[in-house]
């Protein structure tokens, strides 16, 4: 394979005149981050209150809880991102959709609120699955001391709810930052982003996807020995 390797091209100053190439691809890494973690915050409030749902007694909390999954789980990522971004501001009305349209960043926020949509879908099903994994005495337990469902949730069921499903979460976690990438379809310089960008201009197509696998594999790597963490200060004395 005749191809010219040159590894001192993330040295060299980029196309767009402010910075180096390595400079372009920290731009991406950041957006890539502040898009998984704000899209992360409403995917676990909004999938712990679907989760939660569907475990009610309510069939029509259940039901409700139950379309969302089905709706957001079932339709690839890639197809809820254009219609959050190219249908819905359509679909408005014309001074609304126009503003929209026009918002700074405004791939940035599509992009957000499609993850944690799409995200909640799945952390909905793990909250479900961890509340039916606790011993049915739990619930019983709340209920003979007083509480009302909320405060049986609230106090009793989600926190041993939620260490069960820590290991499960984190792969959510890293998945959801993965799928940021999928955001670069609708504009927004995200880490997959700036390495095409890099790539078309400088033409070292293997250094600079060779670079944001290595970024997205450190960053993975953080995730990982934080949840790890996360877990062994949660768990409970004499488990495990």
């Amino acid at each position: 394979m005749n191809y010219n390797w040159n590894w001192g091209i993330f040295f060299e100053p980029s196309p767009e005149g402010a910075g180096t190439y390595a400079d372009m691809l920290l731009s991406g890494l950041l957006w890539t981050i502040l898009t998984a973690l704000a899209s992360w915050v409403i995917a676990f409030c909004l999938g712990s209150i679907i989760g939660v749902m569907r475990t009610l007694p309510s069939r029509a909390a259940q039901a409700v809880g139950t379309a969302y999954v089905e709706l957001f789980r079932n339709v690839p990522l890639l197809v809820q991102m254009f219609l959050w971004y190219f249908v819905l501001p359509e679909l408005l009305p014309a001074e609304l959709g126009s503003r929209i349209k026009q918002l700074p960043n405004a791939p940035f926020y599509t992009a957000v609120i499609c993850l944690g949509f799409f995200t909640a879908a799945r952390v909905a099903e793990q909250v479900r699955a961890g509340i039916q994994a606790l011993p049915r005495g739990q619930r019983l337990a709340g209920t003979a001391m007083g509480f009302t469902v909320a405060q049986t949730y609230r106090y009793v069921l989600l926190p041993n709810a939620y260490r069960i499903i820590l290991p499960p979460m984190t792969s959510e976690f890293l998945n959801n930052l993965k799928n940021t990438s999928v955001a670069l379809t609708i504009g927004l310089l995200e880490l997959t982003a700036r390495a095409r960008s890099m790539q078309e201009f400088s033409f070292q197509v293997f250094e600079a996807f060779t670079a944001a696998t290595i970024l997205y594999v450190m960053i993975n790597v953080v995730v990982i020995v934080a949840a790890t963490l996360l877990e062994r200060s949660l768990s409970i004395p004499g488990q495990r």
